[in-house]
């Protein structure tokens, strides 16, 4: 399993990106289906040169009558029981291929809660079980009316909490259909298109609009622990913060219930009187970076947390105690300095006793 995981990401540039990973995966898979084809004519009528309504094997005389029977697959060149293995092989594993990408694109395009892992094994393996039984009932009306019954005796009780879970779960059909009755082509087509939809929705958020406050009820708590009073301060723009997902606003209020708690009462010297957030792509660059910086202006500090969102930067939080000789612009210069190829953002937020500090308030 580990050899398959490295081999993925090999050909797949090792990216967590869903776009580059989509955009390498099928470059690759292109390539491949192309020398193929290239070097096995018989690939090409395998995986799509029979129409939906005629069968894959077997000789077929045309229509006008005037020229030879021709054949399809691999039957031309090879035994019926040969041809017959080959064909089911491409077929089960054209379906693999297309639904792997498939399975990405779910895992990697959820909003507010994280994705269902059966849900995920069901992509992949759906799509065979529907091409097995279309392959096995091929154009038999008995095998398909011993199918419905077989299908009517057994109860399903499995209920989606996503309704976009419904659609791939069609979509698992539809290429198992479509792969099953000899049609790769049109398989490929369509979930090529659903993924690309699809990420292009999630990416640029496609349909979100800012609740209304009567119809928020299921925000109420998230937005109670941000604008409590003793938080030390007034939710800003409230329209944003009902912008942000469930999910967000509780994390956002956890931490800065964290920080306020790390930070220490009012009144008392705190442990740390700064937060310092780092943008990147490159985590392990960027950490070993900003670290060198901090040891050479800050007087002690720590990193946090670390933010990891998929097809996006991730973000650095780190707690510090910045010295009295050095402001905010210096340690962002520092850390510039030192990081300067790594990260993509930087940003300083001091605790209000250390703003106070700075202005020589009692």
């Amino acid at each position: 399993m580990d050899f398959f995981k490295r081999m993925i990401d090999f050909f797949t540039l090792g990216s967590d990106r869903p776009v580059r990973r989509l955009v390498a995966y099928y470059l690759v898979l292109a390539l491949i289906v192309g020398a193929l084809v290239y070097f096995f004519p018989v690939v090409d009528q395998a995986i799509g040169s029979a129409k939906l309504d005629e069968p894959m094997t077997g000789g077929r005389v045309l229509a006008d009558g005037l020229q030879a029977a021709t054949v399809h697959g691999f039957d031309s060149v090879l035994s019926p029981r040969l041809a017959l293995t080959l064909n089911t092989l491409i077929i089960l594993l054209g379906v693999l291929v297309l639904m792997l990408p498939v399975s990405w694109v779910y895992m990697s395009t959820r909003y507010n809660k994280a994705h269902d892992q059966q849900v995920a094994q069901t992509l992949i393996f759906l799509p065979l079980v529907v091409a097995g039984i279309v392959l096995v009932v091929q154009n038999s009306l008995a095998l398909a009316f011993s199918l419905a019954g077989v299908v009517a005796a057994v109860r399903f009780r499995t209920t989606l909490r996503d309704s976009r879970d419904v659609v791939f779960i069609f979509l698992a059909i539809t290429v198992g259909f479509a792969a099953g009755v000899q049609t790769l082509i049109v398989a490929a087509i369509v979930s090529v298109v659903f993924n690309w939809v699809l990420i292009l929705t999630w990416r640029y958020d496609f349909g979100r609009s800012v609740l209304k406050p009567t119809a928020a009820s299921q925000w109420s708590e998230p937005l109670d622990q941000l604008a409590e009073p003793r938080v030390g301060g007034k939710v800003p723009d409230r329209e944003l913060v009902l912008a942000l997902g469930q999910k967000q606003a509780l994390a956002l209020a956890d931490r800065f219930d964290r920080v306020r708690k790390i930070l220490g009462p009012q009144g008392k010297k705190p442990r740390y009187n700064a937060v310092l957030s780092i943008t990147t792509e490159k985590l392990t660059e960027a950490q070993s970076g900003v670290a060198e910086a901090l040891d050479q202006v800050a007087r002690r500090w720590r990193l946090d947390e670390v933010v990891t969102n998929v097809g996006k930067p991730s973000v650095l939080y780190y707690l510090v105690r910045i010295r009295k000789s050095t402001s905010t612009d210096d340690l962002l210069t520092a850390v510039r300095t030192k990081a300067t190829d790594t990260i993509t953002g930087a940003d300083v937020q001091l605790a209000k006793a250390a703003t106070d500090d700075a202005e020589g308030k009692p």
